[in-house]
């Protein structure tokens, strides 16, 4: 009589991956579920180019841990803040002739 167990071998489709880590990456080793993702939200383009340009510079947030995130975050709300800023400073189209500002 033996103590040892005789090693019985599984077929890999009786073996069923985590149901939430994808199919293809459940069982690689360089898998690592913490790593940072890409969230995949879309960003539509206005139209005007300052505005995308800030928009798009959101997707490099998607390749950061965490923590690098709100620098990402901090340099588009001051990109976005200009682009604001900007519109403010362009001048207006010329008043129709005879119109004249009411000052008090």
């Amino acid at each position: 009589m033996s103590d040892s167990v005789p090693e019985v071998e599984v077929p890999a489709e009786a073996v069923e991956p985590a149901s939430d880590v994808p199919a293809d990456t459940a069982y690689a080793p360089e898998y690592d579920p913490a790593a940072p993702a890409p969230l995949n939200v879309p960003r539509t383009p206005t139209g005007n180019a300052d505005v995308d340009a800030q928009l798009e510079r959101l997707a490099d947030a998607d390749h950061l841990a965490t923590d690098g995130h709100i620098e990402v975050y901090e340099d588009v709300h001051g990109g976005l803040r200009d682009a604001l800023t900007a519109l403010d400073a362009r001048p207006g189209p010329p008043a129709p002739p005879g119109h004249y500002e009411h000052r008090s």
